[in-house]
């Protein structure tokens, strides 16, 4: 089976984002709040976003099921308050569910958690811990986006290491769901979002976690890093290097009981890497489709995003490697993942 471990609904319909317009505004100009009641979309709707986008190219590259969560760009933690997150976070988790309501054999849902940036962070933390539960036991999801900068693109929170955050992580554990660490949109313009933010995050996370203690305390909680991990693959001697000299354990000890990796790079050499420098069984297939990058690159005729393309094409992986991979990985990860595609007739 093949499982794409990161999907957003970037083609959403235009009443959400409209709906989130109001509120933002409504919120920045006198305070006032605006009701999920107000937001009207249709299943026809939803049907067509999806059998138009998401799906359509699932069934072109021959992907049977998604991960699907919100749009990562438009969580954007840090408009409004904390109550102005955690209705965004409802209002897009529960079209997420929808969505995984029409379709059951193709998308699995991931939720949006209501972060919020500074003096609101502890209680955001709590609140998102409550989403989780939620989505997880309500909604049928099995993963959460995690945005380890909630100020969105100035960094002005803790690390994903403090315990601000153990409240959350507690109940990740209880209910056997990890959580891609994913960052939002940046408002910050020395940091571009899509190839600057997102990366970077990538790899600052990873040292975050490279630096503490948290899986001495959290020894079955589970990260997904995107997009390859950012500069993570390319600088593995230079991790090793500084845990070395500063005493600490093997890379392989440390994170990467812990620690996985998806596939959203978008170029075969790139790809080999990731995959020479780490386990195959630390990385899962991913495309982030529609996302990102949506054009077709020249020199394959294939979309960037195509990533089961270009794995496909990667001799070097062996049968079982790539069975790992494809589908495998995403089924140890995501602990609750086997049980709902059971339950939809998909295993």
């Amino acid at each position: 089976m093949f499982i794409d471990c990161h999907g957003h609904f970037t083609t959403a319909p235009p009443a959400l984002g409209q709906w989130r317009e109001r509120q933002i505004k409504a919120f920045e100009e006198s305070g006032a709040r605006v009701s999920p009641d107000e937001l009207d979309i249709g299943d026809d709707a939803i049907r067509t976003a999806i059998e138009q986008g998401q799906l359509k190219l699932q069934r072109e590259r021959g992907v049977d099921v998604a991960l699907f969560s919100p749009g990562a760009g438009k969580m954007a933690h840090h408009y409004g308050d904390a109550e102005t997150s955690l209705a965004w976070s409802r209002v897009s988790n529960d079209l997420i569910s929808r969505v995984c309501g029409l379709f059951p054999d193709r998308f699995v849902g991931v939720c949006q958690l209501p972060q919020s940036p500074g003096e609101a962070l502890a209680s955001s933390v709590r609140s998102s811990a409550a989403e989780l539960e939620r989505c997880v036991e309500e909604l049928g999801f099995v993963g959460c986006l995690l945005n380890p900068d909630p100020s969105d693109g100035y960094w002005q929170s803790p690390p994903l290491t403090d315990k601000v955050y153990y409240p959350l992580y507690e109940k990740m554990v209880e209910l056997d769901v990890p959580a891609m660490v994913h960052v939002a949109m940046s408002r910050n313009p020395a940091l571009q979002g899509t190839c600057a933010h997102y990366l970077s995050g990538d790899t600052a996370v990873f040292m975050q976690l490279c630096l503490s203690e948290l899986f001495t305390d959290f020894p079955t909680l589970k990260f997904i890093i995107p997009h390859g991990g950012g500069a993570v693959p390319y600088h593995w001697g230079r991790y090793r290097g500084v845990m070395q000299d500063q005493g600490r354990p093997p890379l392989e000890e440390l994170v990467l009981r812990n620690v996985f990796f998806d596939t959203c790079v978008y170029h075969r050499r790139g790809l080999e890497l990731l995959l020479d420098v780490i386990p195959a069984e630390n990385v899962l297939f991913a495309s982030e489709m529609i996302g990102a990058v949506r054009g077709v690159d020249p020199e394959t005729g294939h979309r960037f995003d195509d990533t089961k393309y270009l794995l496909e094409s990667i001799e070097s992986l062996g049968d079982a490697d790539r069975r790992a991979v494809f589908g495998g990985n995403a089924l140890r990860v995501f602990g609750r993942l086997e049980g709902v595609l059971k339950s939809r007739g998909r295993v």
